[in-house]
């Protein structure tokens, strides 16, 4: 589904969660979006997480639950000003520049905090915190793919993020 409503994690994606939680290091704190799938992700883990509104999913208005082809189908012109202009909201909802002013202002806030945090979220969202992180220009959210079931690794430092890693969550090599 290309603008998601709230589904839940699909068994096969459960299947691989329960194979990867064990790689996960000691975490001091662990945040959740709202969404369904994003809390069975968190119980996948075993983690214990709270539940965060600013992680939620970009909010797609009346696209939401709808496939992609569709969209492009009924309202071409529009599907189009969303994907090229990062302030536009036709459908709605949310712009892209207010998503990541809203994953800025979360990230914003864990810093300074010690210690290491866990946010399980959507693809969205870690584009958006990317974006941020790197100072990038919204237009660059698109260029940036983040698949199912991958960790995004940002520092924070006075004010400063980077990113350190990007990569999936199920891999031998996986250090959260």
């Amino acid at each position: 589904m290309a603008f998601p409503g709230d589904e839940q994690l699909d068994p096969q994606r459960q299947e691989k969660l329960a194979a990867a939680e064990h790689r996960l290091r000691r975490t001091d704190r662990c945040w959740c979006s709202p969404a369904l799938g994003a809390i069975q992700t968190a119980e996948a883990l075993q983690l214990d997480a709270i539940i965060e509104p600013m992680l939620r999913d970009c909010d797609y208005g009346r696209w939401s639950g709808r496939l992609f082809d569709d969209v492009q189908a009924q309202e071409p012109e529009a599907l189009t000003e969303w994907l090229r202009d990062p302030d536009a909201a036709p459908h709605g909802g949310e712009s892209i520049v207010d998503l990541i002013r809203r994953v800025a202002a979360w990230l914003e806030m864990q810093n300074g905090v010690r210690g290491k945090t866990v946010a399980i979220t959507h693809a969205s969202v870690i584009r958006a915190a990317i974006v941020h992180a790197i100072e990038g220009n919204p237009r660059s959210f698109w260029r940036i793919d983040v698949a199912p079931l991958s960790v995004a690794a940002l520092s924070g430092n006075g004010g400063r993020w980077t990113l350190s890693t990007i990569g999936p969550l199920t891999g031998p090599e996986t250090q959260i």
